[in-house]
């Protein structure tokens, strides 16, 4: 007769096996592991921001909305901050709890593309508090860029030369491309001191190409620098830039345009996109970016629908 833990083991291997073939009842070999699990949606807080509406810039109404969007977390701007003092982050903190809804990125902006070193220590010093307070508020992940000349009269100038600018007279964007590598660098220890991951963004500047973002990470060679992988700032051929950044992405911007961009509208495949990024093995948030012209409380959730369908969620 078997004894007590004899039948005891037999039990428990079978109700392994039950799990294992109820996956697929078709065949008694063990299963692989399931289909990578979907990405969670977030919604930037930026998609309000920019609509200068008074209504919609407060934090916390944008909280609010999310929660009632039905997102699963909020990337903060750190431009909408009303202040940097901590009760109000933690205030912060306690809304999205009430919500149910994650604070998972801080959206910042820096520049180290100037000759002048007190220029460039100044924008160290900027990024480090800006690493501090993402700690205070709870949130693993922060967009940097590497900022721009500032030689264009202004972000309509700017786009209206697709993102490119001279550098300022008498220097080189190979001289930036170390300038912004050595400035990342002595961000470093406070990012893996808090636990933040630096994301740097596919933006202007240096980070208008895949391949300008790809020297600077592999430049600063550090777990705590990858990239803000954005769907909507490659302008031409987007889909082959993608996929070269998304092996390293920590964050993915989804931008969307219902209405009409406010610069420019991409027509964007997102089933392709959510195809190049699971290829990547990118398993974590996607963050909704909206810059269309329609009326936020129609575009945004429309958006999210429309994320849901290409990637696959709820």
């Amino acid at each position: 007769m078997p004894t007590r833990r004899q039948l005891l083991a037999g039990a428990a291997a079978a109700a392994v096996s039950g799990v294992i073939l109820a996956a697929d009842p078709s065949t008694d070999a063990p299963q692989a592991p399931g289909k990578q699990r979907p990405p969670r949606i977030g919604l930037a807080s930026y998609s309000l921001w920019q609509f200068r509406n008074d209504n919609l810039r407060s934090l916390e109404k944008n909280l609010d909305l999310a929660g009632e969007w039905g997102f699963d977390g909020v990337e903060i701007l750190w431009r909408q901050l009303e202040s940097e003092d901590n009760a109000y982050l933690q205030k912060l903190k306690q809304r999205a709890l009430r919500h149910g809804l994650d604070l998972y990125g801080f959206s910042t902006h820096q520049t180290f593309l100037t000759p002048d070193p007190a220029k460039r220590k100044a924008n160290v010093d900027l990024t480090v508090r800006q690493i501090e307070q993402a700690y205070s508020l709870g949130i693993p992940s922060m967009r940097v860029q590497s900022g721009t000349w500032g030689t264009s009269k202004d972000f309509d100038d700017l786009m209206a030369h697709r993102g490119i600018e001279p550098p300022v007279a008498g220097h080189t964007d190979e001289e930036a491309f170390k300038w912004t590598i050595d400035c990342f660098q002595q961000c470093i220890p406070t990012a893996e001191k808090c636990g933040v991951t630096m994301g740097l963004e596919n933006h202007w500047g240096l980070g208008r190409t895949p391949e300008g973002v790809l020297r600077i990470v592999k430049g600063v060679d550090s777990p705590w620098l990858r990239v803000t992988c954005d769907m909507g700032n490659f302008l031409e051929d987007p889909y082959e830039k993608l996929a070269q950044i998304a092996p390293y992405a920590s964050m993915v911007h989804a931008k969307t345009y219902y209405g009409g961009g406010l610069w420019y509208t991409l027509d964007l495949d997102y089933p392709r996109v959510a195809a190049l990024i699971r290829k990547a093995g990118y398993d974590g948030y996607l963050s909704l970016e909206f810059e269309g012209k329609e009326d936020a409380a129609t575009g945004i959730p429309k958006s999210l629908a429309t994320l849901r369908a290409a990637f696959g969620t709820r």
